[in-house]
């Protein structure tokens, strides 16, 4: 009796290995997938309403649009961002840079010696920077056919601290918290496809 209930431990246990090799290989499989191959799976004309929020309140809602379009001859697309309903005069023509595609590492090349490193990690495009004492994290992720864009930003300056101490023996480190006083969501449709 010992000796079969040992084997049917050793039997279920295997089994039970197997699925779940099986079940993480297909997890893996899914996430897979569904990632794009960027930038050249989002390339396009997006446009769309930027709604701008501070607090609870939606504070202003203005067109906006993206355009990603490869640059023939160069590890480089168009990235030409556009505020308001003047389209030709609120074009920023900025540039993607392809740094390490294999490690998600790209440049946003503003044209006037600003560059700012972005990386494309899980299917989303990130990018995180300080300018003039505020901090801005930017988000744009493909989602079915469109570009959801969102970006929120607040003061360097941290809003709390706390930690700091030792608690029985353990050292908690200082953790600092910082605002955020605007976010700002665009959801962009491409207007090169005749299906949207």
């Amino acid at each position: 009796m010992y000796r079969f209930n040992s084997i049917l431990i050793i039997l279920l246990a295997s089994i039970f290995c197997t699925c779940c090799k099986t079940t993480d290989n297909a997890i893996e499989e899914k996430l897979t997938q569904g990632i794009d191959v960027f930038p050249d799976d989002w390339l396009g004309d997006w446009s769309g309403d930027l709604k701008i929020y501070s607090g609870t309140e939606l504070k202003q809602t203005i067109s906006m649009g993206l355009l990603l379009q490869p640059i023939l001859g160069t590890d480089r697309h168009t990235f030409t961002i556009r505020y308001g309903e003047d389209i030709e005069s609120s074009k920023r023509k900025y540039e993607l840079v392809t740094i390490d595609k294999e490690k998600g590492l790209f440049k946003v090349d503003e044209k006037n010696d600003i560059m700012m490193e972005g990386y494309y990690i899980g299917g989303k495009f990130f990018q995180r920077f300080e300018v003039m004492g505020n901090l801005l994290f930017g988000t744009i992720e493909k989602q079915g056919d469109n570009l959801v864009w969102e970006m929120v930003s607040g003061k360097m300056e941290p809003v709390s601290t706390s930690g700091d101490t030792i608690i029985l023996d353990e050292e908690i480190p200082p953790v600092n918290a910082y605002p955020i006083s605007v976010f700002q969501k665009a959801i962009l449709k491409n207007r090169l496809n005749t299906n949207n």
